[in-house]
């Protein structure tokens, strides 16, 4: 995450404590200003990113005579659109947890301080760089290669032919002999051979290259792209069956509440790991005591399901289902230099250091 608010105040002339007991955390907006900060700790979202290769079917101008002169059997005559899902996978992401508000105020009585914030106001770090996060790679879809007439490689006496069915097999007497020519050559018995490999693999290349957009005239073109999905998914409780996503081989990914689609379903489960925190007063409930506050994240698993099987289940931290520590302002007192690393995805403590004044 990129800090958002950096503010530096000399050494024993500014200090760090939490706003008055009775304010009320609602009215604050998260950032940091010369009269104090305020910030949020983070909880764990869920990226659930898919991959759905389509495939497209384009038969070919003899489709219909493919077994009859190449001895290729069960060639569509007609066209077709099928979706597959070739990949799913899961990241942690930290958004703001917005109960999670906490306020603080600067005065003349503790160590200098430098609160670094992310763009949308969660705490990483004081007195310190806030750690850098790996940045994910976005996804780029293959370059499509380039299509080829097939009509570039027909001879004269094929392109004359008085019916398609002529055609089909003219077109066919050549492709075997492509066929043939490129035995010859790998074998060695080839009239003319190349001097040296490098010639040799090109004219290999150049007749694969024949014999596949001549051939594809009988068995028609597959062409296939492949699309990437993220759906993001931010659970405050435990989640059962939640419906994710639809998907249909005809379709591909399709709304909800579209039933052309089979359904994929994820569960969130708190692994309680970390012990129930004490019930808290509401009359309390927005008072802050001195300090800073960081999370004790528990962990949860996330997995992902269709109608028959589990798909993917995938384990992460969550500050949702753990607790919040307060970490005392007797840390930040004048006497010693702080200096605080926070978990970017967690809001728990990462590292801590203190610095005597020499």
């Amino acid at each position: 995450m990129k800090p958002k608010a950096c503010i530096l105040l000399l050494i024993n002339l500014l200090t760090l404590t939490f706003a008055k007991a009775q304010t009320e955390s609602s009215f604050y907006q998260p950032g940091v200003t010369p009269e104090g900060a305020v910030y949020f700790l983070p909880k764990t979202a869920v990226k659930v990113i898919v991959q759905v290769e389509k495939k497209t079917y384009t038969p070919g101008d003899f489709c219909k005579y493919a077994e009859r002169f190449l001895r290729i059997k069960n060639v569509s005559s007609m066209p077709s659109v099928s979706y597959r899902i070739t990949s799913i996978r899961q990241e942690a992401v930290a958004v703001a947890d917005t109960s999670k508000r906490y306020a603080v105020e600067f005065n003349a009585k503790t160590s200098a301080s430098n609160v670094r914030l992310s763009d949308d106001g969660i705490l990483l770090a004081i007195n310190a760089e806030p750690n850098k996060q790996k940045a994910t790679k976005p996804f780029v879809a293959s370059p499509r290669p380039t299509a080829i007439n097939p009509r570039k490689y027909m001879s004269e006496e094929i392109l004359a032919a008085g019916s398609t069915a002529k055609m089909a097999e003219l077109t066919a007497q050549d492709i075997y002999e492509i066929r043939e020519s490129r035995n010859l050559l790998v074998r060695g018995q080839a009239d003319n051979m190349p001097k040296d490999g490098e010639q040799l693999r090109l004219m290999l290349s150049q007749l694969d290259l024949q014999d596949r957009t001549m051939t594809s005239l009988f068995t028609g073109i597959t062409e296939c792209d492949t699309t990437e999905h993220v759906l993001t998914i931010i659970p405050d409780k435990e989640v059962s069956q939640g419906l994710l996503f639809r998907f249909s081989e005809k379709l591909g990914l399709v709304d909800k509440d579209d039933l052309s689609g089979a359904p994929y379903y994820i569960t969130i489960e708190d692994l309680k790991t970390v012990p129930a925190p004490e019930p808290i007063d509401p009359k309390k409930k927005l008072k802050q005591v001195a300090g800073i506050y960081v999370n004790v994240p528990g962990k949860m698993l996330s997995t992902i399901s269709n109608t028959k099987e589990a798909v993917l289940s995938t384990q992460f931290p969550a500050g949702q289902f753990g607790n919040v520590e307060l970490l005392s302002a007797a840390l930040f007192n004048k006497r010693y230099t702080t200096h605080l690393w926070l978990n970017p995805l967690t809001g728990g403590v990462d590292k801590l250091e203190a610095e005597q004044p020499k």
